[in-house]
């Protein structure tokens, strides 16, 4: 112990050991499970390395910068996570959330971006401050989609706007080369703000007593007109009908009276003879009461007579 407390080592081996610590640490690192290693060699970039141990040459000649791909990042817009209540007009940034629809009218429309980091390289050299650049485009690309819909469509339809204004972000980060992939935009409960939700509601009121009122004209429309229309079918066939019925009474009696002149056209004395005492039958017997006088008779005195007497009319 005594030989040990009287050894002394020289100072310059002493700076070249910690020299080599030093080095030696900022040469030997480690990647983790999700992670890209980017190294710049002088502030230039030169390669990546995967999940795993690796050399690189020491601090001051080459920069490692990890980058976690596999992990969601978000970025919350008019809304907290902690602060929400999923009641309107609660968010700490209205000023984000606030947006004029396409009916002019103004929503409370929070939301929410789920991304990742596809490429490390562009994330760190093609844009500076990538999640600044990101807010302003989901912001941009949200404020357009509302624009283009109502507020009822932006209340109801949150899916599709959600879906509309991700293709819409995605397409503008691809083209600043970002190098960042969205992978979900969830809308949150969307709304009017506060001063004016009681206006609002009488609107809706209204819409609905609307379409309460259209709902029952279709209903009676729905029950009147197949009526109707069944209605004037009936009255058409029964038109048709009665038209074949004379048409075909017509065609009969043309057909009989062309058989008739047929005959006639044969025998005329004959044909003549029998429609006049075919006729005479007829109406004969319609007369009542006949005189029946000769065409010779010159005088008609004797045939006032032929009446019924006294005793006969009594009887």
């Amino acid at each position: 112990m005594n030989q040990f407390k009287n050894f002394r080592l020289p100072g310059g081996l002493i700076l070249i050991v910690l020299f080599l610590l030093f080095f030696g640490k900022s040469m030997i690192y480690t990647i983790g499970v999700g992670e890209v290693g980017v190294i710049q060699r002088f502030g230039q970039y030169s390669r990546q390395t995967l999940p795993g141990l690796h050399l690189k040459l020491p601090i001051g000649i080459e920069k490692l910068t990890k980058v976690n791909v596999d992990i969601i990042r978000k970025e919350e817009f008019g809304f907290t996570e902690n602060q929400y209540s999923g009641r309107p007009g609660v968010t700490p940034r209205d000023d984000v959330s606030l947006m004029l629809t396409g009916d002019l009218n103004v929503g409370l429309v929070p939301w929410l971006v789920q991304y990742r980091i596809e490429d490390p390289v562009k994330y760190l050299f093609e844009v500076d401050q990538p999640e600044s650049l990101l807010r302003d485009m989901a912001e941009a690309s949200m404020r357009l989609v509302v624009g283009d819909r109502t507020i009822n469509e932006v209340i109801i339809k949150r899916d599709e706007i959600a879906m509309a204004a991700k293709e819409r972000l995605q397409t503008e980060l691809n083209e600043a080369k970002t190098g960042i992939t969205i992978s979900t935009i969830e809308m949150k409960k969307t709304n009017v703000p506060g001063p004016v939700q009681p206006s609002f509601n009488e609107v809706n009121k209204a819409q609905q007593e609307k379409e309460t009122m259209i709902y029952k004209a279709r209903e009676a429309y729905n029950t009147a007109i197949p009526a109707a229309r069944g209605e004037a079918e009936r009255t058409i066939r029964a038109a048709e009908g009665y038209a074949l019925d004379r048409i075909n009474r017509a065609k009969g009696d043309a057909s009989r009276f062309l058989s008739l002149y047929e005959e006639y056209a044969k025998a005329k004395d004959v044909t003549t003879r029998r429609i006049y005492l075919e006729k005479m039958g007829e109406i004969l017997p319609k007369l009542g009461r006949k005189y029946i006088v000769d065409e010779k008779q010159q005088n008609l005195l004797p045939l006032l007579n032929m009446g019924p007497g006294k005793e006969a009319m009594s009887k």
